[in-house]
């Protein structure tokens, strides 16, 4: 597994040779999650909830509320309680 990389429009994390990434769009201080996706071959592995993980800690360090389009975002913000507060 990688490092979280934003490019400054998609959040990516390498697992086994493979990307899993997140779609976003930044206005002020919120963070839209636009669309979260692994690879088929990562999915069920828990490759895109780690992302999800990596994703809430960088909003959190920068002060970002997050605003989940993507349904999958929503239900793992749902799920969280480590980062329910920077749901919006």
């Amino acid at each position: 597994m990688s490092e979280l990389r934003d490019t400054g429009r998609r959040y990516e994390m390498d697992e086994q040779g493979l990307t899993s990434w997140a779609d976003y769009r930044r206005q002020g201080e919120r963070l839209f999650i636009d669309h979260v996706e692994s690879p088929p071959e990562l999915r069920g592995t828990g490759a895109a909830g780690r992302l999800m993980a990596a994703l809430a800690a960088d909003a959190r360090a920068k002060h970002l509320r997050i605003t989940p389009i993507c349904s999958y975002a929503a239900a793992w913000l749902r799920r969280s309680r480590e980062f329910a507060d920077l749901v919006q």
